[in-house]
């Protein structure tokens, strides 16, 4: 018998152990710290820090967040299940230490070169896209050939860039070159001061040149680096590299699937404003297609008290008069509306074409009416359609610009000269709604007004020959005679 109770109370305390031993693996599986990862995907937000500019993010026209890197930040968050939050930061300098720290941010998404002094600081993913430094100059000055040619002139470079990197090792060998690195610009401002002759010459990213052709047309490539540069992004080095291998899963399928070269084409990729081709092939539209549409544009035109021809230019710079248009943003329809402000219009299939049209009229009529009174005559319809293109709240910062510039803000011309700045640095800012593409809605509303011309003359020819078909010329023998294909003013 009292074996029999020794042994059950061996038999019991060993349970009591393994039940001890088991609360405490418990414990320690509770008390795991997550990787970087687990944290971003338990607190649903990947906080990824930018600069805002033409190359990663800038506020649209529904006020929402654009650009090749917030697309590309954003299509990863969603990978990972959880929400996009960009963190600004002034500077690459900024940045970098954001990163570093691993505090504030998860990652950094800024068009960023890696480099030796960088691979220092971060940590970086694969890369995603592998772009050219150029040397840029101004037409008329003179493309140079030589190294030499470049003693003694002005170049300029972004603070703590890549091409900062790059023109420093050069200069170290060639003291002779000068060259001035700013943190107030960014690329395109630098290509801007090349178009107006302010500076020789500049080094920048390929991407941020492709985007400022058709805006600084006098801006030209004078030397391509052979070398590509590889852009990625960036971690910190003192968390573990959970978050970095999941961003490498994500790009090698997002490029995979041919999405990052579509990004990159929809981005990176700027048409121009219409030239003669384009305004021959608008001709032609007038006579086939515009005849499908011209009732629906009569009938919204006359309830929002518009003129229809200038309904149609609008329709037609934003859709071709294609009533199943779409952009790589999501806007479709003939007045390529955003899925947001369709609903606010209580627009139910934006790819109706009377929806779109009635949506579109409304739209503008109602951005119309938000123009101040004090711009008055055509300068408001321009203006509107600015808003129209650009955002309401982009304008407004135009204005407020133009009028800080001892411009007249009630003034188009003036206004159009002012938007542009809002793709610079050093006036976007100091605006409430930051960087733009602001010579976009210059150019939409020249094209705009173009078209409408281009229609406005069409219309006239056609309501001359109906009337020449009811009234038929009375012509003399001496008009109906064919002129000699070979009559030259000597013979007059």
């Amino acid at each position: 018998m009292a074996l029999a109770i020794r042994a059950l109370i061996r038999h019991l305390t060993k349970v009591a152990a393994l039940a001890v031993i088991l609360l405490a693996s418990a414990h320690l599986v509770e008390s795991r710290v997550p990787n970087s990862l687990e944290s971003v995907q338990a607190s649903g937000i990947l906080r990824v820090a930018s600069i805002n500019g033409p190359e990663t993010y800038y506020e649209d026209t529904d006020g929402k967040f654009d650009g090749f890197e917030y697309e590309l930040a954003r299509a990863f968050a969603k990978y990972l299940g959880v929400r996009l939050e960009i963190v600004p930061a002034g500077n690459f300098t900024e940045l970098l230490e954001l990163t570093r720290s691993g505090k504030a941010v998860d990652m950094a998404a800024a068009g960023l070169i890696i480099t030796e002094g960088r691979k220092a600081l971060v940590d970086f993913s694969t890369p995603y896209l592998d772009i050219s430094q150029l040397l840029i100059y101004r037409n008329g000055t003179g493309k140079p050939t030589e190294l030499e040619e470049l003693f003694g002139k002005k170049i300029m470079v972004m603070a703590d860039s890549g091409e900062a990197d790059r023109v420093a090792v050069i200069a170290a060998q060639y003291p002779e070159l000068v060259w001035v690195a700013s943190s107030d610009y960014n690329s395109m401002d630098l290509i801007e001061q090349v178009h107006s002759g302010e500076t020789d010459f500049a080094m920048v990213k390929s991407t941020a040149f492709s985007i400022s052709q058709s805006v600084y047309p006098r801006a030209r490539i004078a030397y391509t680096f052979p070398d590509k540069q590889p852009m990625a992004w960036a971690f910190s080095p003192q968390v573990d590299q959970s978050l970095k291998k999941a961003a490498n899963r994500f790009l090698a399928e997002y490029q995979s699937s041919g999405k990052l070269v579509a990004l990159e084409k929809s981005h990176f990729e700027v048409g121009s404003t219409v030239d003669t081709g384009g305004a021959l092939t608008f001709s032609n539209r007038v006579k086939n297609r515009l005849p499908k549409w011209e009732n629906l544009l009569k009938e919204a035109a006359n309830t929002y008290q518009m003129d229809w021809m200038m309904l149609a230019a609008i329709s037609y710079q934003e859709s071709h008069w294609n009533p199943r248009a779409r952009s790589r943003t999501g806007v479709r329809g003939m007045m390529m509306l955003t899925l947001n402000t369709a609903r606010e219009l209580g627009i139910e299939n934006r790819l109706d074409p009377a929806q779109s049209i009635d949506g579109g009229a409304r739209y503008i009529a109602h951005l119309l009416e938000r123009i101040p009174e004090s711009v008055q005559g055509p300068d408001r319809l321009w203006m509107t359609l600015a808003a129209y293109n650009v955002g309401f709240g982009h304008l407004s910062d135009a204005r407020q610009l133009t009028a800080d510039h001892g411009g007249n803000p009630d003034a188009w011309d003036d206004v159009a000269e002012t938007l542009p700045l809002l793709a610079q640095r050093k006036y976007y800012k100091t605006t409430r709604h930051g960087y733009a593409r602001g010579w976009e809605p210059v150019n939409y509303v020249n094209n705009i007004r173009q078209y409408y011309t281009i229609l406005a003359w069409h219309k006239q020819v056609e309501q001359r020959r109906i009337a020449m078909l009811d009234n038929p010329p009375i012509m003399s023998v001496n008009e109906a005679t064919p002129i000699n294909a070979n009559l030259t003013t000597s013979n007059l």
